[in-house]
């Protein structure tokens, strides 16, 4: 299980991770989080959990975390007004910075836009942001992220809509939790001062994948093909169709590539 006092004694990571809650087993770190934000919980107050039940990824998905076998957590982060038209790249700069947490174990990872990491072709890490406005004012985001870290986090295969591996499996040595968890929390705390920068979505570009590929997008009966060319700075993503470039934003939209290599 996490170490809740070890864990408490590396917190804050530059300023994120206090106030913070701990639960050895919970239904959805970002409900507990959604219902702290709605009173005066600050920017950067962390909800952890060891088991996580109940937990949900975009449209009706589900992400459940086993006892003691991946990172389920929840961020809540208060954006400055001068944020709100960057924050559909939230998804993807916490997916950065998953992806950094990933590298620094020794492993390579990727950003499947808009919001997933992939080791080897094969899904491993998801982030799912909530906003809460008050009219046209965002007050706050919670940013949920659950990973994959031992073989018992990765659900079996008839339950998953796209091929799953965790961390443990992709790097072959077992990972300590709390340490990846860190560095995923200083990711965040590092690129979100620079949310929407050249600097960040040239590093998400970098990391992107399937870059110059044929893809898919399926959004209930909408489908669109075409070559994956980039994440623009308000989080959309370009693509080169038969008809020219477009732009598409992350609405229920999924990706699918349509020569999927699996590693």
């Amino acid at each position: 299980m996490i170490d809740e006092a070890r864990l408490q004694s590396m917190l804050p990571v530059r300023g994120l991770g206090q106030p913070f809650h701990f639960f050895e087993t919970i239904g959805s770190t970002n409900d507990f989080a959604k219902e702290l934000a709605k009173g005066d919980a600050p920017h950067g107050t962390l909800v952890v959990a060891d088991e996580q039940t109940a937990g949900r990824g975009r449209g009706d998905r589900r992400w459940l975390t086993p006892k003691g076998t991946g990172l389920a957590l929840s961020l809540i982060l208060r954006p400055e007004r001068s944020m709100q038209n960057r924050v559909g790249v939230v998804g993807c700069m916490a997916a950065l910075a998953i992806q950094e947490g990933v590298l620094k174990e020794g492993i390579k990872a990727e950003i499947k836009w808009p919001n997933d990491v992939l080791i080897g072709g094969r899904k491993t890490a998801g982030v799912l942001v909530e906003a809460a406005w008050e009219g046209t004012d965002l007050t706050s985001l919670v940013v949920g992220i659950g990973v994959n870290v031992r073989i018992a986090s990765v659900p079996p295969e008839e339950q998953l809509d796209y091929p799953a591996t965790c961390v443990e499996t992709g790097l072959g040595k077992s990972v300590d939790r709390m340490v990846l968890l860190l560095g995923i929390l200083e990711g965040i705390a590092r690129w979100w001062p620079r949310l929407g920068s050249e600097e960040l979505i040239g590093r998400i570009n970098d990391g992107l994948a399937f870059r110059g590929r044929e893809i898919e997008l399926v959004g209930g009966e909408e489908i669109i093909r075409g070559t994956l060319v980039r994440v623009k700075p308000d989080g959309r993503l370009r693509l080169m169709t038969d008809s020219g470039e477009i732009n598409v934003g992350i609405g229920g939209m999924r990706l699918h590539p349509l020569d999927l290599e699996l590693g």
